[in-house]
């Protein structure tokens, strides 16, 4: 039975699809003014590894992720370059999938863009103020009528006499309730907008999503996903606008991934820890950082560091040591044995990652005993080492590769391999003094050398 913890209901469900063996996701993602950071990258991270394990289970999944390519952050963006808007979506979107396949990331099955939805934007704004959900301000702007929705605050669990007592009016605001919230925005005739019934302006950041689930997926599907920073006011007003206009429930499930932190502290650029992928990824493998940030349970925060990254890197040389010395890629892979079942089980546990691991870890050790005891049982069981790796988007590089990453800029690769050549044409003739030499000289370049038979090799520690 796979179960997902369901913000909404506050409890791990058995996880029943709207349509058996279907599932259908909407995650929100990402607002495309500037390069994806840490945070990002555990967002896109978590949703990944869900849907590669639903896929894994059988499951005919759909998943979609939208752009917010509309927004104050953008505008304000084009308007410092002195550049078009679209050109700024455009810069990042670009930026963004290349910072997704560097890390492993698959793309979603769609991945609609708020400004391609405006008809449909329109469409729910005015469907909300047919059912007095909505209503006009005097300067243009269209409001949610909280109090008009009764079920507001189901999700975050907040009360609406609290949302009162911390609710504020902007200036230039002309909310009936403070509790209220934009659905449309009045724009100068100069400024970047669309037409509408109520004047020309642009859609607020709530019901872009509302629309965009609307068009992708349907009035009710199963699973919605996001940041946890997101919960309120995001995602519960994108329950009252859903549910308020279509009349029905929205999301069956709703998943939060846990916040990052950076050296045990939120990040911020004021604090100085602010870190883009793509800085990231000039500094560390991106296998690594892909494994750190799946290593720990997704709901869970998790700290980012110097100190887990080399853990990480640690665990992962684990890994690929062991598959070092087998013969993968013609051994048959084991299905139904204890190893995967045991995975299974931790996966279906509301996608127990350090769990599922664990057992990775337990196969690590078998392998490791049959490789002197029963070779082809260590192969056939690397390979199943592999396939479940896939699964969580790791373990899929050449161990040799993978254990030779990160040389030393004094030496590249090639260089080493020629040093490794000599020390073993000395032990040849016997020349331990140069052979030691050779080795010392690696060392001090943390390239460790292990010998075997048929010659060295040789990995970076």
């Amino acid at each position: 039975m796979l179960t997902i913890y369901n913000t909404l209901t506050q409890r791990k469900e058995e996880l029943k699809p709207i349509v058996p063996g279907k599932l259908n996701i909407y995650v929100c993602g990402i607002t495309v003014y500037d390069y994806c950071h840490l945070g990002h990258a555990r967002m896109l991270m978590a949703f990944d590894v869900v849907t590669r394990y639903l896929r894994y289970r059988g499951f005919d999944v759909t998943y979609v992720r939208n752009i917010t390519d509309i927004d104050d952050k953008i505008l304000n963006r084009a308007q410092e370059n002195g550049e078009l808007f679209t050109d700024v979506t455009s810069r990042y979107i670009k930026a963004m999938h290349e910072d997704e396949e560097a890390l492993g990331i698959k793309r979603p099955d769609q991945e609609p863009r708020a400004t391609g939805h405006i008809e449909q934007i329109i469409e729910m704004i005015e469907t909300l103020m047919e059912k007095d959900f909505a209503y006009r301000a005097s300067n243009g702007d269209v409001y949610y009528a909280v109090s008009n929705f009764p079920e507001y605050g189901k999700l975050s669990r907040k009360r609406l006499d609290e949302l009162l007592d911390g609710a504020r009016v902007e200036v230039g605001e002309l909310k009936r309730d403070p509790r209220d919230f934009v659905l449309w925005k009045a724009s100068p005739d100069d400024g970047v907008g669309w037409d509408s019934p109520w004047g020309y302006g642009r859609p607020g950041w709530h019901i872009e999503c509302s629309a965009m689930s609307n068009c992708a997926l349907g009035k009710n599907f199963d699973i919605h996903g996001g940041g946890s920073d997101l919960l309120f006011p995001h995602h519960e007003n994108e329950i009252a606008q859903s549910e308020a206009a279509n009349g029905c429930a929205f999301a069956n499930v709703w998943m939060h991934n846990g916040a990052l932190r950076v050296d045990n502290e939120k990040m911020s650029k004021s604090l100085g820890n602010f870190f883009t992928i793509r800085e990231v990824l000039k500094e560390y493998d991106a296998e690594v950082v892909r494994f750190l940030l799946i290593s720990s349970h997704y709901r869970s925060p998790i700290n980012y560091s110097e100190e887990t990254l080399k853990q990480a890197g640690k665990g992962l040389e684990r890994f690929y040591h062991c598959l070092k010395d087998l013969d993968v890629a013609s051994a048959k892979s084991l299905t139904n044995s204890r190893f995967e079942k045991a995975f299974q089980a931790a996966m279906d546990d509301d996608f127990n990652t350090p769990e599922a691991f664990g057992v990775l870890y337990d196969m690590v050790s078998e392998i490791n005993r049959q490789k002197s005891e029963n070779p082809q049982v260590a192969n056939e069981l690397g390979a199943l080492l592999v396939r479940l790796g896939d699964v969580l988007g790791v373990l899929q590089a050449n161990p040799e590769d993978f254990l030779r990453r990160g040389a030393s800029d004094e030496l590249d690769s090639a260089a080493i391999d020629q040093l490794v050549a000599e020390r073993d044409a000395a032990r040849a003739n016997k020349d331990w003094t140069r052979a030691d030499q050779i080795r010392d000289q690696l060392a001090a370049l943390n390239v460790v050398v292990e010998d075997k038979a048929g010659g060295s090799s040789w990995r970076i520690e």
